[in-house]
């Protein structure tokens, strides 16, 4: 995922979550709100209570690979916010692909 495609500043994922749709699943809580960027942009969020610092990133790794996997940043003009939920570390990296899968062909892309 390229740096463009990312959110990463407090007040654009406060605007995202604050003025977003919701969508949830067992591992993922999805907001999402058109922008007027011509892309798709990400921002990922995994609390404290999820693991130390080692397992936080390498959720945040596995995400953004499964984020490149399924989406065309440049079709879509979106804000996606994903936050993950504790049921996201009983599953394998499969499964927590389709759920996500799901999540994103329910927002329409």
């Amino acid at each position: 995922m390229k740096v463009a495609n990312r959110i990463k500043a407090n007040d654009e994922f406060a605007v995202t979550v604050k003025k977003g749709r919701t969508l949830r699943s067992d591992s993922y809580l999805i907001h999402f709100v058109n922008n007027d960027k011509n892309i798709c942009r990400v921002g990922i969020s995994v609390s404290k209570k999820l693991g130390n610092a080692v397992t936080r990133n390498r959720i945040k790794r596995q995400i953004r690979a499964m984020c490149d996997s399924l989406l065309n940043y440049e079709i879509h003009a979106i804000d996606i916010v994903i936050i993950v939920k504790e049921g996201f570390l009983n599953k394998e990296f499969s499964n927590n692909r389709d759920e996500l899968e799901k999540l994103f062909k329910e927002i329409g892309l």
